[in-house]
């Protein structure tokens, strides 16, 4: 008979002890820790009653290529790094409302031409999907639904179905029978996206699974969750906006660098093909505080326009606030402002945003944050028609950026005239159409400015 015992589990990242934590050891999150109860079985295999393990040496094994196949949207696409693989688990997160279940409902119009497709809810009732999909447009034969939240019911459907492609919104609301706990649980999570995984790579179907995000952003459940799948993309964006980027943490099959970017209409997320000119719309020209930059998500160049507003605190320390950049990243450059450009900012607050929402991890951005700041501060006229691109150093010097002609070519396109870059870039040939301004050091880019460029 299987015996049953008491275990503690952390409902972070699924770390399981026979005690109870205040800490967890694993994931260093604190009261996580939460007491289920699981069934072990009592019977002891013999040795060597198992299947012997079968090894090859990799010299004798074929190798196969990947099957890709379109979604219909080039941005999704870019993202997966080409397409779809058969047989491969994908896990889409992103905040509630973000349009997650309209992705997958938009990508069925066109999977659905040569391709049965399975949809499974678990928490929207067959009518409302077919509401939603009236106003999608999405209007194919090939697309069956399901409002279910039993795992081995689904398995059981697809099985007899052999569906080619299967969705199933959300991971959190199913729930498999053999596992203690209620849906949403770690181990129920676990299981069901075990049971998927299993799925999708011993019956060749490809499966998309939504999952919920927590406050902090991160996928809710365990961090085990994104190892046992091939690809995780997150669904970012504010509401407020229209725009949305699908970026990838996890890619089996491609480059994790990617970004696609779509724009939420009424009749659903549309591509956008030149994000540059979405983010750069409505951009004041020749003011103080304000500088754009062109940085790269994956192969792609996209420009971000920087604001800063820097005014004298009436507090005994001044307030820092950084959207769109890192917090930290902007104190470090602050402090080479002060010591390596004899600005005196500890008196000032001083506010750093990216327009539209867009999120700049690239370093290349440094030299324009840095232009912001000091133009703010000091109330000068950036021009409309530059850009700055360049990663600064603590003693204050430009250090070189990769790509630059790609960076370059970017800014052509969107009619700029005029790039300020590290004098340390050497470009592989020269580029008519564009004035190249060289600098080496924060102090010079700030005196060209101020001189007109000269």
């Amino acid at each position: 008979m299987p015996k049953i015992k008491q275990v503690y589990i952390c409902t972070q990242c699924g770390y399981e002890s026979p005690k109870w934590y205040g800490q967890c050891p694993q994931c260093k999150e604190w009261s996580t820790f939460e007491e289920k109860t699981v069934q072990q079985s009592s019977q002891v295999s013999p040795a060597g009653s198992s299947k012997a393990l079968e090894i090859k040496p990799i010299g004798s094994i074929k190798g196969s290529s990947e099957m890709r196949f379109s979604t219909g949207l080039k941005e999704l696409d870019r993202v997966l790094g080409g397409g779809l693989v058969v047989g491969s688990l994908t896990l889409v997160g992103g905040d509630p409302g973000i349009g997650k279940s309209t992705l997958m409902l938009q990508i069925c119009q066109y999977l659905g031409q040569d391709k049965t497709i399975l949809y499974v809810s678990g928490e929207e009732s067959m009518s409302q999907i077919k509401l939603r999909a009236e106003r999608l447009q999405v209007n194919t034969n090939n697309l069956y639904l399901a409002c279910e939240t039993n795992v081995e019911s689904v398995l059981a459907a697809c099985l007899l179905n052999q569906p080619e492609i299967l969705i199933v919104d959300s991971v959190q609301t199913m729930m498999c029978e053999r596992v203690s706990g209620t849906p949403g649980s770690v181990s129920q999570i676990k299981e069901a996206t075990a049971a998927f995984m299993h799925l999708a790579k011993e019956q060749g179907i490809t499966v998309f699974v939504i999952g919920h995000v927590t406050k902090e952003g991160a996928l809710a459940g365990p961090k085990v969750l994104e190892h046992m799948v091939d690809t995780v993309l997150y669904f970012e964006g504010d509401k407020n906006l229209n725009h949305r980027i699908l970026r990838t943490v996890k890619n089996r099959f491609g480059s994790t660098n990617e970004i696609g970017v779509f724009d939420m209409q009424n009749g659903g997320l549309i591509e956008v093909d030149n994000p540059s000119k979405m983010f750069l719309e409505g951009r004041p020209e020749n003011v103080p505080g304000t500088c754009v930059t062109c940085i790269l998500e994956g192969t792609r160049p996209v420009l971000a326009e920087i604001q800063a507003l820097v005014s004298k605190t009436g507090y005994p320390v001044p307030r820092r606030m950084a959207s769109g950049i890192d917090f930290n990243r902007m104190a470090l450059l602050i402090a080479v402002l002060e010591k390596r450009a004899n600005f005196v900012l500890y008196n000032q607050d001083a506010y750093v945003n990216v327009v539209g929402g867009f999120k700049v991890l690239e370093t290349a951005a440094d030299l324009a944050i840095v232009l912001a700041i000091a133009s703010g501060f000091s109330d000068f006229e950036m021009p409309g028609d530059l850009i700055a691109v360049g990663e600064i150093g603590l003693s204050g010097e430009i250090r070189a950026v990769s790509f630059l002609e790609k960076r370059i070519k970017e800014a052509q396109k969107l009619g700029f005239s005029k790039i300020m870059v590290p004098s340390r870039n050497k470009l592989s040939h020269p580029i008519e159409g564009i004035e190249i301004i060289r600098v080496s050091s924060v102090s010079q880019a700030i005196y060209k400015i101020r001189n007109n460029l000269q």
